[in-house]
């Protein structure tokens, strides 16, 4: 059927059952890629315990934040590259081959026979991989789904595609909380029936749309826009880490370091660009304001949510389920749990605003999405710490509605917006700003909560412990670790109280004093206080991203979808520039 394909590059078949094979197998890809990025959050404790190793151990912070971060560095620095090679060699070929990747390394990541730190090392080099794997998936499945569908399908097609990526990281919390205490290794296990499946399925079914021009690989572009990313994400990532006597390490020499030599690259890669006769990503492509707002919106929405994931599962883990009778070794399969909310959120409303937005525009979702999003964050901020479910469960539930409002339709409007040929690198492009984002908002969301626990929580967490008869000098010493370590311990459902002061020091405590310490009352209601102020920071600076993301969505114009005007590249950026209504001047 390839000799019916649509002058803009759509797939054959507009009725065909095709575009609905293609939605069903893309989806399923970034669904599997976007749970691996999040099921190791509530798996930590079961990994660690089960290859022998102490992640709260000052040495073996590395394996802790690597073990998180790295698959989504991994697949955020790549998806711009990938793209742009399935826009060169095949989008379908690309994505086939991320499944393969995928598969393999899922396979390897259960399969380690070694124990401490050099299995530690092992499960991050193969969650690198992995991650590889993931960013093959994410950087090609939406310009397939965008040759697949016909423009007036885009917006609801897109649209569950998205909403099945970001609801995906929530249901690897649940998905991880459930296989972790069984055994650990069957968090990577249980993608491999799955993706060999998969990849059989898209080997057979997805069809490639023909390419006229391959074009070279821009080998300067490539490697300065990955190093530099690399370099800033791992700059942002030791930013949180403690640094000498700081609580914290951005006044560190090699974060400074890190985030001066990414910024320098990523500024030679925009020169680089201009000036290579064949860019891995045409600047150009910015001109096109429906691109640029959308692109920019997706970025400002990111940093505003990307880090709430992390404050809403330390918020329930570390204080609101021990209180409500929950022990700590419990809280990061029920943290998931409760927070279901949000991802019906995502369902509900990402599948419909992007049908919706594909008779009314882009324009009206995502920045409706991005001004209801403000105010959930705000109204978060109103509850008190040790809140009441069914407000707290609306207020999630409302913020799921929110950004799924926003998400489907932003997407389809990029996308809708990009030339054919450049449909890869552009939704690659757009992926980068979405993953990068996540990491810059945890490095922002943990730094204002550290900054708000660092000013009360040494002091309370002092006066308390003393007052049940830690020694002086032992509760001076926990009261001066860092808050960071404070947070991982909640973080990962460890006993903060055991963690802080040690077996040998509670083993000297009266019986009633180490009851109560290591109750589920004593270290929720101490921090509850110190927790607020920090809390209240991070909203704060959520509902003002989601308020700029606004104001850009609404930038975009109206309703906009690309006309190519010529075959070639150089001609088909020229038309793009020269249509006044969605381009930038």
């Amino acid at each position: 059927m390839t000799d019916t394909l649509l002058r803009n590059g759509t797939a054959p078949g507009r009725n065909d059952r095709y575009k609905w094979v293609a939605l069903s197998n893309t989806t399923l890809g970034v669904l599997m890629a976007t749970i691996d990025s999040s099921i190791v959050l509530i798996a930590l404790p079961d990994i660690f315990r089960g290859i022998g190793i102490n992640p709260l151990l000052p040495g073996n912070t590395f394996y802790l934040l690597w073990m998180i971060l790295s698959f989504l560095i991994v697949s955020s620095v790549l998806v711009v590259s990938l793209g742009r090679l399935g826009d060169m060699y095949g989008r379908v070929k690309m994505y086939n081959l991320g499944f393969v990747i995928y598969t393999f390394f899922s396979l390897l990541l259960t399969v380690t026979w070694m124990s401490g730190k050099a299995a530690a090392l092992y499960l991050v080099v193969m969650r690198v991989f992995q991650g590889v794997g993931a960013a093959f998936l994410i950087a090609n499945s939406s310009a397939i789904l965008t040759d697949a569908f016909p423009e007036d399908q885009r917006g609801m097609a897109l649209g569950i595609n998205q909403v099945a990526g970001i609801s995906g990281t929530f249901i690897g919390l649940i998905l991880g909380g459930v296989l972790a205490p069984i055994q650990w290794r069957l968090i990577f296990l249980v993608s491999v029936p799955i993706g060999l499946f998969a990849t059989i399925w898209a080997y057979r079914s997805l069809r490639e749309v023909p390419r006229r021009n391959h074009g070279h690989i821009d080998w300067p572009g490539n490697i300065t826009f990955a190093v530099g990313l690399i370099a800033v994400m791992v700059g942002i990532t030791y930013g949180i880490q403690p640094y000498g006597g700081h609580t914290m390490g951005w006044t560190s020499p090699f974060v400074l370091g890190c985030l001066a030599f990414g910024v320098a690259l990523l500024a030679a890669f925009a020169v680089t660009e201009k000036r290579v006769a064949d860019p891995m990503f045409r600047l150009a492509l910015f001109r096109i304001r429906a691109f640029s707002a959308g692109s920019l919106s997706t970025l400002l929405a990111g940093i505003g949510r990307g880090g709430l994931m992390f404050m809403l599962i330390i918020w329930l883990q570390g204080i609101w389920l021990p209180l409500h009778g929950y022990d700590f070794a419990r809280t990061p399969l029920w943290a998931g749990i409760y927070m279901l909310p949000l991802t019906t959120g995502f369902l509900i409303a990402g599948p419909v605003s992007g049908f919706l937005s594909d008779r009314f525009g882009s324009r009206p979702f995502a920045t409706g999405g991005m001004l209801a999003a403000a105010l959930s964050f705000g109204l978060l901020e109103l509850l008190p710490v040790n809140f009441g479910f069914p407000a707290f469960a609306s207020l999630l539930l409302l913020n799921g509605l929110a950004m799924g409002a926003f998400a489907a339709p932003n997407r389809a409007g990029v996308m809708n917006s990009l030339p054919p040929q450049h449909r890869g690198v552009g939704g690659g492009m757009n992926s980068t700003f979405q993953n990068s984002a996540q990491v810059l908002s945890i490095g922002i969301f943990f730094t204002l909560m550290i900054v708000g626990l660092s000013s009360t929580l040494p002091s309370a967490l002092f006066h308390g412990l003393t007052a049940h008869g830690v020694p002086r000098a032992a509760a001076r010493r926990a009261a001066d670790l860092p808050p960071v370590s404070t947070l991982f311990a909640a973080f990962l459902g460890y006993s903060p109280v055991e963690h802080l002061l040690g077996a040998p020091v509670l083993a000297h405590l009266s019986s009633a004093n180490r009851a109560l310490l290591n109750g589920r009352s004593f270290f929720p209601s101490l921090i509850s206080k110190p927790f607020k102020s920090g809390l209240h920071a991070a909203f704060d600076f959520a509902v003002v991203a989601c308020l700029v993301a606004a104001g850009a969505s609404w930038l975009r114009g109206g309703k906009y979808v690309y006309s190519e005007a010529a075959s070639d590249d150089d001609a088909a950026d020229a038309a793009a520039a020269r249509q006044p209504d969605p381009v930038l001047s």
